[in-house]
């Protein structure tokens, strides 16, 4: 019989009792050693997934805490209550109370949901998603970026995550850019800096720290920072009029973090450092110029964009001499920390350099009550994540972020048609995408019952289209519904030939097919003589719904384009 595994740890209590945030800051200083305080910097990635205590997986994410003290922790996906679970554990074996950030760019749902169980393709819940910030983008609406915000935070917080490392303050001025798209509210400089400080608010105001990210720009580029390192090549001028508006707005909005961009702009930095390794953009620019106290987080220092050109070691050391807190999501964690000692020992910087990052995280950490209160209520968390108010929100953010860019046989909405109607649904997808066209499709057989639905992967290298033709001869109407979209994963959005070809094919028949996108909203300039399309912005379910409710008539089409898309109409 198997020896049961050993009791986690329980950390000891602190001697520091003090009675004032700034005391108690102070206090946990003056007891530091130097590797304490570069532990304190390294925040190491995380997963929500239920493991064993005798399990490897456990054993490393402890010895984190136990053994290397480190000071944060970025949770990645996960189960709402597992995460909650999970981090309270952690939070009992740490000396300090370790602060939690995560992407939640599209609510906590963005990370806090159960996935899909296979074979049965059963969707386990989560907390609230909402629609890409593009989405909110479309709607124009500094209400519904607060309340995204708001929601965000309260549920959020119900799990044991104090920062939340969005809005993403990028202008997406370059269609072909593979990471971002979607994920910024929109190319114009203004819009991103009002909707991205009303969602800081929304954020701040409800208990969580924001981040606003990827400084100072990652919006101008067609190279994804996950593979490789992108070079944005205009002038300071040209930065100060598109690029910093947002982040000049966002400090003005008292945001509470900043998170780098892993690129280069040779007009703040000759040298060709990416921003998260250059003292001209983190200190002078950003801290100096632009007044920021807040904290200042690296992007994950795992990406290749500063992997390959620098290496692990010293690019830990140019970005704490640069200017960073935290260093988020190294490869390892132990050989950061002590790359970050070696930095004080060389002389690449001072004791007294990450004492100025320790005030700022330990502050941080009082700011969302970790002093007194490290640990969620998991009965809490089930009464407060995924609440149906909130789902509302998220809700009324897809229905009136759908918009119509072109209708010019003047099919929509479908809802002269019969309940008798033959409807040709295809759905354009990668094979991991499990929810792809379910939503949507369940929503219009609600209405259409001989609705005939069609998967075509979009990691077929040479996908049968052919046989879709058949089938569009005897429908009334085609709807062709695309999900692919950016990622860290890929190079490009531009959908492959085959599926271009396949649209261009279905138009010259006179098929009229409805091109929905449901990825890159730039799809139309590869099929620009496409006569129907809709841009939803997302592929989760609560956009499904709305476009499909948007097709029927059950609402109105009344987002506007935050972006221009080439051979497109121009924005109202």
């Amino acid at each position: 019989m198997r020896p049961a595994p050993a009791a986690a740890s329980y950390a000891q209590p602190s001697p520091c009792d003090a009675t004032s945030d700034s005391a108690w800051v102070d206090c946990e200083l003056a007891r530091m050693t130097i590797r304490d305080k570069a532990a304190q910097m390294v925040w190491p990635q995380l997963f929500g997934d239920y493991v064993s205590g005798d399990s490897p997986q456990w054993r490393k994410i402890t010895g984190w805490i136990t053994q290397q003290h480190v000071g944060g922790l970025i949770m990645s996906v996960g189960s709402p209550l597992e995460i909650a679970a999970k981090l309270n554990s952690l939070q009992r074996m740490s000396a300090l109370p370790l602060i939690v950030g995560g992407d939640l760019e599209f609510g906590a749902g963005y990370r806090a949901r159960g996935g899909y169980f296979l074979p049965n393709g059963i969707d386990l819940g989560g907390a609230v998603l909402f629609p890409p910030e593009m989405a909110v983008g479309a709607t124009r609406d500094t209400m519904l970026a607060y309340e995204q915000g708001r929601v965000t935070a309260i549920e959020g917080r119900a799990l044991g995550f104090h920062i939340d490392f969005s809005p993403i303050l990028d202008v997406n001025n370059n269609p072909a850019n593979p990471v971002i798209s979607t994920r910024s509210f929109g190319e114009e400089p203004a819009l991103v800096a009002k909707l991205g400080a009303a969602f800081i608010r929304g954020v701040q105001e409800n208990g969580m720290i924001a981040t606003g990210k990827h400084f100072p720009g990652h919006g101008d580029t067609g190279t994804n920072s996950h593979l490789a390192l992108p070079v944005v090549r205009v002038s300071r001028a040209r930065l100060d009029s598109v690029e910093l508006v947002p982040f000049n707005s966002a400090v003005k909005a008292g945001v509470g973090a900043i998170m780098t961009f892993h690129g280069s702009m040779p007009a703040l930095d000759s040298s060709g450092a990416p921003g998260t390794l250059s003292h001209n953009v983190l200190t002078s620019l950003l801290r100096d110029e632009m007044h920021f106290h807040g904290l200042v987080i690296s992007d994950a220092m795992d990406m290749r964009a500063v992997l390959d050109t620098y290496g692990a070691v010293n690019a830990s050391q140019m970005a704490v001499a640069a200017g960073a807190d935290v260093l988020l999501q190294p490869q390892d964690v132990a050989q950061t920390i002590d790359a970050v000692v070696a930095g004080v020992k060389s002389g690449k910087y001072t004791e007294g350099r990450l004492d100025e990052s320790m005030r700022r995280i330990l502050a941080a950490k009082a700011k969302v009550g970790l002093r007194t209160a490290r640990f969620v209520d998991l009965d809490r968390a089930r009464e407060v994540v995924g609440d149906s108010a909130n789902a509302v929100v998220a809700r009324s953010a897809a229905e009136r972020s759908i918009t119509l860019v072109r209708d010019s046989a003047h099919q929509l909405p479908l809802g002269h048609l019969n309940k008798g109607a033959r409807i040709l649904s295809v759905t354009y997808a990668h094979r991991a995408d499990l929810g792809a066209g379910v939503t949507f499709d369940a929503e219009l057989r609600r209405e259409f019952p001989a609705l005939r639905p069609e998967y075509v992967s979009a990691d077929d290298e040479r996908p049968d289209f052919f046989h879709l033709f058949a089938i569009a001869d005897s429908a009334d109407v085609i709807l062709v519904s695309s999900y692919v979209a950016h990622s860290s994963s890929v190079t490009t959005v531009d959908a492959p030939k085959s599926f271009v070809d396949f649209i261009e094919e279905l138009t010259k028949r006179k098929e009229h097919p409805i091109v929905i996108a449901f990825g890159n909203p730039y799809f139309l300039q590869q099929i620009p003589d496409a006569g129907a399309y809709v841009v939803a912005w997302g592929g989760f379910p609560v956009s499904q719904a709305a476009a499909a409710r948007a097709l029927l008539g059950a609402t109105k089409m009344t987002g506007k384009l935050p972006i221009t898309i080439p051979e497109s109409p121009q924005r109202p």
